[in-house]
């Protein structure tokens, strides 16, 4: 894949950069740039929407800027306060490693690891001592803090607000001048936090970092895509589940996933959303290219061929999945513990909503009553479009 021009970088899938120009000038400096981007560990799975900025990440490598990554193993035990109205409780250590492991493998499903420096927040917040944090902290304000907004909502609301949530911004802050950051990469989400690291390295002397924002993207119910709402496309999610969910996205999100996550034209861009909008062309047969080109990006053509087809196999031809997981009844069994045991639903609330709605069926047949009972007997059990599980007797 050629490399895209700058124009292409600094104009598509762009919410915001700041500033455009003093962007512009670096880049066309002809000095490798320090590109830096903190992914918190308080969560094990990326999905599409980090994709965005890990994109731009990518495109700029290959022009031979230096890609580094942040790995928030202090951060992530506060956890990123960034748009949530609710304290967050605090991972152990151990947990925020594994979770780094994992998002690193995803990381690099996309960016090359061999152009990207990373670097743990432990390495200078390992030496930190009190007269360090009195240092950080006096170069802020609980007035500066509060033009966060989500921070101001909270003491408005008389919610919970710890000192320690107040210290994250300052924290990401620290992290570009630890490693002499030229831009910091996030989302739309990020930017008070990002502009905080901005303004520390002023203080301090060094040239500020241009800061590049990605748009959010929305999720598979339409609403902004968050772990915390169950509607993620994640980037390990296998190649099937992967295309069945982004056919899932509403039809009016089809031309802005293409031009967030695809190198498709600006100009078939613009033909596709005419096409779309006269009613020239069928939002399903569109959304069938997105899903081939997203799950192409991740596990290869012939993986999502395989998934096309299994999925026309399966909802358009109302066929059974070729594959499908197994669980095995040793007695009958009440609908909403079968669903929690065999993993078809994530909690006992969800699983009721889900059997109220209509959403289970046994072979053919609803299940619409939470307190039925499932007899043991072999038979495919479904939940919504793409849940699958072949329920079998145990000897």
């Amino acid at each position: 894949m050629l490399t895209p021009p700058i124009d292409f970088i600094l104009t598509r899938a762009v919410a915001e950069i700041i500033s455009e120009a003093g962007l512009r000038a670096r880049l066309n400096s002809g000095k490798p740039l320090r590109l830096k981007m903190g992914l918190d560990p308080s969560k094990p799975d990326l999905h599409i929407g980090h994709a965005v900025a890990m994109r731009k990440l990518r495109q700029l490598q290959d022009l031979g800027h230096t890609v580094v990554l942040i790995v928030g193993d202090w951060t992530a035990q506060i956890g990123d306060p960034s748009g949530r109205d609710e304290s967050r409780t605090m991972l152990t250590p151990e947990q925020v490693q594994v979770n780094a492991q994992t998002y690193m493998d995803q990381f690099f499903s996309i960016v090359d690891r061999a152009r990207t420096e990373v670097r743990r927040q432990s390495e200078w917040f390992g030496k930190f001592t009190l007269a360090d944090v009195f240092n950080l902290t006096s170069r802020f304000t609980f007035a500066d803090m509060m033009e966060h907004e989500t921070f101001d909502k909270r003491v408005k609301e008389g919610k919970p607000l710890s000192l320690m949530e107040l210290m994250y911004p300052l924290l990401q802050a620290y992290d570009s001048i630890a490693i002499d950051a030229d831009v910091e990469f996030g989302g739309m989400d990020q930017k008070f936090n990002i502009l905080q690291g901005r303004t520390l390295q002023a203080q301090l002397g060094k040239t500020p970092q241009e800061v590049f924002l990605v748009p959010l993207i929305v999720g598979t119910d339409g609403r902004k895509m968050s772990k915390s709402f169950g509607n993620t496309i994640d980037l390990k999610a296998a190649p099937s589940d992967m295309y069945g969910k982004v056919m899932s996205l509403v039809d009016s999100v089809i031309v802005e996933y293409f031009r967030l996550v695809t190198d498709v034209t600006d100009a078939e861009l613009a033909e596709m959303e005419r096409a779309l909008n006269a009613g020239a062309v069928n939002p399903r047969d569109v959304k069938m290219r997105l899903g081939r080109e997203i799950v192409a990006q991740f596990h290869g053509a012939d993986a999502a061929r395989a998934a096309e087809e299994e999925f026309v196999k399966v909802f358009q031809q109302r066929e059974l999945p070729t594959d499908m997981p197994t669980f095995a009844m040793k007695q009958d069994m009440p609908i909403i513990d079968l669903m929690i045991a065999a993993d078809l639903a994530p909690s006992r609330s969800e699983a009721r909503r889900l059997v109220a709605q209509g959403g289970v069926r046994r072979n053919d047949a609803a299940v619409d009553q939470i307190d039925a009972v499932i007899p043991a007997r072999p038979a495919v059990l479904r939940v919504g479009r793409r849940k699958f599980v072949r329920l079998i007797v145990e000897k």
